[in-house]
């Protein structure tokens, strides 16, 4: 074989190899782009036997359009055949990067904000780097979803970042935990007993509301939401609220906030001083019955005990006597609103 003839069958090798060479899916290869289309746009890939085509959709978040010229990496959606051209996309090399920065998020404990999409059954889907995530009621400030959520962007850290499995699990509950921890004691010391301070409401539970007042959690007991009784906390304060209440104790120990709503108005036993005495009679409504008694409502935030042996000279049983929310006369046999204690009669009405 002359030297010739050796020089152009290893061309002709060499040709074949970098034709033959094929890009299977998920392979990343760098492309120039030729030319542009109303759908897409064409990329010269070197190895390919067809220009390579990405569709508009297949465009990142952050790429809205490519110029005659751009080269960059892209990924392989779909192998060329003798048929059809390579297709080709941006977007998954945008999910690549993010799954690889969330997955570093997660190790180094990062915090990362993400935009609140929906509400859904369990918690909230968010959107990070055009990700989606979940965060489960568990793991949510508020403790469950709500309405207000939606296109709001939150702190949150990441518990588990899968893109084989495509999971994206959040937790707002630990990225708030840190934030406090870092100005707890700053907010803590800008705040004294007695002072009126704004708040958002971010969680509602049985026993209470908590309060964010600037970055760190307070208590709002039940029992100073209102001076009427209420059955639960959601029967006057709304997740999201912006409310004003009072500071009424700070444990700089324990680092804890206790707060009261019911104590922005004026007080009712207060009011009512001067304006009842014992003897007179009244009428009220039932607030509630139970089996040794009726608590009945005299004034706006002012409750009274009619006890069953107040309630007639025989034995009487007073779920068939009374139903919540009935207006009934009562009697004043005993008043010290200064102890907030009022004791009311029927049977002495007739006396």
């Amino acid at each position: 074989m002359t030297t010739l003839e050796k020089t152009k069958d290893e061309f002709e090798m060499l040709l074949d190899e970098t034709f033959s060479k094929t890009n299977t899916v998920a392979d990343i290869v760098e492309g120039t782009v030729i030319k542009k289309d109303t759908d897409g746009y064409l990329v010269s890939v070197k190895g390919a036997k067809l220009e390579a085509f990405l569709p508009k959709k297949e465009l990142s978040s952050d790429v809205e359009d490519l110029e005659i010229g751009d080269t960059r990496e892209y990924y392989v959606l779909r192998e060329e055949n003798d048929e059809e051209p390579m297709q080709l996309s941006l977007k998954r090399i945008a999910f690549a990067q993010a799954w690889a920065q969330l997955n570093d998020a997660k190790i180094q404990g990062d915090t990362i904000l993400a935009k609140v999409v929906s509400t859904v059954k369990g918690g909230v889907l968010v959107d990070v780097a055009d990700l989606k995530g979940f965060i489960p009621s568990s793991q949510l400030r508020t403790g469950a979803p709500f309405d207000g959520l939606v296109d709001t962007k939150i702190e949150v850290k990441v518990l588990e970042a899968d893109p084989k499995k495509n999971k994206l699990i959040l937790s707002q509950r630990l990225a708030v935990a840190e934030q406090r921890d870092q100005v707890v004691d700053n907010v803590l010391s800008s705040l004294e007993e007695g002072q009126v301070v704004k708040g958002n409401v971010v969680r509602i539970t049985d026993f209470g509301a908590f309060v964010d007042i600037n970055g760190i959690d307070g208590l709002l007991p039940i029992s100073e939401i209102s001076w009427q009784r209420i059955k639960h906390p959601s029967d006057v304060v709304t997740l999201g609220d912006t409310i004003e209440v009072k500071i009424i104790k700070i444990d700089h120990e324990l680092k804890r906030i206790s707060l009261s709503l019911k104590r922005m108005g004026e007080n009712p036993w207060q009011q009512i001083e001067g304006q009842f005495e014992e003897g007179q009679v009244v009428k009220g409504t039932v607030n509630k019955v139970t089996t040794f008694g009726a608590f009945i409502n005299i004034f706006p935030g002012v409750e009274a005990l009619l006890p069953v042996s107040e309630m007639s000279n025989e034995n009487v049983n007073p779920f068939n006597l009374f139903k919540v929310g009935s207006e009934v006369d009562v009697l004043i046999k005993k008043f010290t609103p200064k102890e907030h204690r009022i004791a009311l009669s029927i049977k002495d009405i007739e006396k």
